[in-house]
């Protein structure tokens, strides 16, 4: 695999004139303003390899070439407090350009994969794991149309250590110098078994590695800016295959919306202690020890006049306005749709001791969007794997993932529309479009049936609600909150299963 960068190859006669440079550059900026202009494709760069092999200054380089207008370096190192809070691939979703641009990754997620695997014993059932993540991570975004190019710097122990020698040599370069360069040596030979491990189980057609030989300065150069220009001319990905899918067990007992009782209801005395009671409960709840090592997600969907709003304010009623944010989703803005559809779901997802309110949420990628035809079949049918996949990040991370489906029957939705377009103070929450749903009523509910039974999940169920009578509504959803945090430390943490039910599920 590293042959010809362990040869150490110098830049062949033919690249190094000025001219050869020079169109090099015109055809970079040419494809780059192009992509800017088409604004279809966002590309990464991942950049990694072995330390000391001048990845830095290379990618200098690139910029020198390059619109450095159109380019967004991105350089992770330990994590913050504030990720560490969040899932491992947060401040990668948080931090993705937009389509167009290019985004230059130092640092990236393959960090873990690569430290598991370079160890004296390193742990088979980790490196699975963490490439696993990876090969999705990396197969979602190439679907939504990011194009990812992953350039490993290589070259031969003699030569990083000669390089690293010459660089802390000269006092104006030996600051570029790390102690990870100068202990590379003693390691050498492991951290190319990691890199090539690491390679084999995660080059991908629609993320490809590229290994660059780096122990001659303009070789590398050259290499870098034709790996990118190559990656610039090609056309977005067709058919994203990925082959080591995450396995997210489904719930066999999951509530249909058909035969469900809508019956049911509580008396206005009974309804205001129990509101007392689980608001009291809830207020506690949330300022215990335990939470504020957890944080809370809560998504709520439904039919439209389901009483989503009025659920809401009864939970955040009791709780401090510092630690709980509601967003309301509608139609993505121009910045959402230049990138992949779950990231401005990312984006929001709080920290220790916080709690996120969705009215609405991700799920509009197989209701709204699919029945509206806003997303193609092939789009909605792979996003209940990704939202699967989505949230078990969230609950791996010590996540409180709550799902609510507000059912209301047809009859109750016309009774509550006729009464908002009476109200004076409700007459805003009526729209064209809330009747035009209404024609469509068998057609959401064939889509909401899908979506549940296909994503309620063990560590993140469905909590299924008849709204008809809204009182009675209010306090299901409130004590279901209020459990889920009073329960925080023994909640479910998702685990991915093991290679031998992954094998069992895909056959």
């Amino acid at each position: 695999m590293f042959e010809e960068a362990e040869n150490d190859p110098s830049l062949p006669k033919a690249q190094q004139s000025a001219d050869f440079i020079e169109d090099l550059r015109t055809d970079l900026l040419r494809e780059q303003y192009r992509r800017v202009d088409d604004q279809r494709q966002t590309l990464l760069i991942v950049v990694a390899g072995v330390d000391g092999s001048g990845k830095g200054s290379t990618i200098n380089q690139l910029n020198n070439w390059m619109d450095p207008r159109h380019i967004r370096t991105l350089a992770y190192g330990e994590l913050s407090d504030l990720e560490a809070m969040r899932p491992a691939m947060w401040r990668y979703w948080r931090d993705l350009p937009a389509k167009g641009e290019t985004g230059v990754i130092f640092g990236s997620w393959y960090g873990s994969l690569l430290t598991e695997a370079s160890r004296k014993k390193p742990d088979p059932d980790r490196i699975r794991q963490y490439a696993s993540q990876i090969n999705q991570f990396e197969a979602m975004l190439a679907q939504e149309g990011v194009q990812i190019i992953k350039l490993w710097y290589h070259l031969s122990a003699k030569a990083q250590k000669k390089r690293t020698e010459n660089l802390l040599a000269n006092p104006d370069t030996a600051w570029r110098v790390t102690d990870a360069d100068i202990k590379v040596q003693k390691r050498f030979k492991r951290l190319r078994q990691a890199a090539e491990e690491t390679i084999g189980l995660t080059h991908q057609d629609h993320a490809p590695w590229v290994i660059i030989p780096s122990a001659n300065d303009s070789l590398r150069s050259v290499r870098t800016g034709l790996a990118v220009l190559d990656a610039l001319r090609q056309k977005p990905a067709r058919r994203v295959t990925i082959h080591t899918p995450t396995s997210v067990p489904l719930n066999p007992h999951t509530v249909r919306l058909t035969g469900m009782d809508y019956a049911p209801t509580l008396e206005k005395t009974d309804y205001e202690s129990e509101l007392q009671h689980w608001q009291a409960r809830l207020a506690r709840a949330a300022r215990t020890p335990e939470f504020a090592h957890r944080s809370m997600v809560i998504a709520f969907e439904g039919q439209d006049a389901a009483g989503k709003g009025g659920a809401i304010r009864r939970i955040t009623d009791v709780l401090d306005a510092r630690y709980y944010d509601v967003y309301p989703v509608a139609a993505p803005s121009e910045e959402e749709r230049a990138r992949p559809y779950l990231w401005r779901f990312w984006r929001p997802l709080p920290r220790h001791g916080h709690i996120a309110i969705f009215d609405r949420s991700w799920y509009g990628r197989v209701l709204v969007e699919r029945v509206e035809k806003f997303a193609k079949p092939a789009e909605w049918q792979r996003a209940y794997g990704e939202i699967n996949n989505f949230e078990a990040q969230m609950v791996a991370n010590g996540t409180l993932v709550l799902k609510f489906w507000l059912a209301i029957t047809k009859d109750e939705q016309l009774k509550r529309f006729e009464e908002r377009m009476r109200s004076s103070i409700k007459h805003y929450k009526i729209t064209d479009e809330d009747w035009r749903n209404r024609n469509r009523w068998n057609t959401y509910k064939t889509a909401a049936d899908e979506m549940l039974r296909r994503t309620d999940t063990p560590h993140a169920p469905w909590h299924v609600v008849a709204t008809n009578d809204k009182r009675r509504a209010r306090i299901e959803v409130l004590k279901a909150v209020v459990l889920a945090l009073e329960g925080a430390d023994q909640a479910p943490v998702y685990q991915e299963p093991s290679i031998e039910s992954q094998f069992h599920e895909a056959s």
